[in-house]
């Protein structure tokens, strides 16, 4: 099989345990797209998180895409048009906002560059650490959201959010899409908006065929592309419930495992792009 585009989440998938791309990884990809294959970043990030690491990737230059915010954004890298958004309106956010309380869990969304939330804890402090967004305190919570957002999230330790990932999940089932990302943020988009779906749309758009691509990823919020695409990858250190649907297993975010991939699947043709 030749593979034409694989799509990458970020944190503990594409970067290592200190949020970065290894030497070699950075390599891999880069040789891919010379060999004219797509390179897709996949996150929950917000898109202004992911900008950097595309830009590190010369992805703008290779005309690829970005799938922020679990696929509920798709960004051309190249001419930053955005060919896809899906939103939560402001009514939907304030019914989040009253089950976070009921669940006893905080809850942030993102407006622009800023990360919001009326009870600063210290998940929202470590998501605007990953994302380089500023955590902005407010009042009322409610009274700040009153126009459309990507996504919210709800946070707490691994334990009690597993439970509210189930209770939510079911309460919310053809409402809202719900899924963790890590341990401790559960993610909201709307409801039949996830990585896959999204990967699906762009594939289709591209004339890329569902069997020519390949999805690595790490967590449940990635299961969606991963069981979508032709070759869904785990990593080492992947969700025991990814590697469960996974086709193929490689090594850890820390042990050049996105890397691994590139070079066994993708290699098959001569580079088409100079490197200068």
């Amino acid at each position: 099989m030749t593979y034409k585009m694989i799509v990458l989440d970020l944190d503990d998938t594409l970067l290592t345990s200190d949020h970065t791309i290894s030497p070699r990884t950075k390599e891999a990809l880069l040789a891919a797209q010379r060999r004219g294959k797509k390179v897709v970043l996949a996150s929950g990030r917000p898109t202004f998180a992911m900008l950097d690491l595309a830009k590190e990737l010369e992805l703008a230059r290779y005309g690829s895409y970005i799938l922020s915010f679990n696929g509920a954004s798709i960004i051309d890298c190249q001419t930053n048009e955005s060919l896809f958004l899906s939103t939560l309106s402001p009514e939907t956010v304030h019914r989040l906002d009253d089950l976070s309380k009921r669940e006893g869990v905080y809850i942030h969304t993102y407006i622009g560059h800023e990360i919001l939330t009326e009870q600063p804890n210290e998940y929202t402090t470590l998501e605007g650490q990953l994302t380089g967004m500023d955590v902005v305190p407010v009042t009322d919570f409610k009274a700040a959201i009153q126009t459309p957002v990507v996504k919210c999230l709800m946070m707490a330790e691994e334990t009690k959010l597993a439970r509210v990932e189930q209770t939510l999940q079911q309460e919310l089932a053809g409402e809202l899409a719900v899924a963790r990302s890590k341990p401790f943020f559960l993610e909201f988009t709307e409801d039949g908006v996830t990585k896959g779906t999204s990967l699906a749309l762009l594939s289709e758009k591209l004339g890329i065929a569902q069997e020519e691509v390949i999805a690595c990823g790490d967590g449940n919020n990635d299961l969606s592309m991963i069981e979508w695409a032709g070759l869904g990858v785990a990593m080492a250190n992947a969700a025991d419930t990814v590697k469960e649907k996974a086709q193929y297993m490689t090594a850890s975010n820390d042990e050049d495992g996105v890397a691994l991939v590139v070079e066994k699947f993708m290699m098959d043709e001569e580079p088409t792009v100079s490197n200068r």
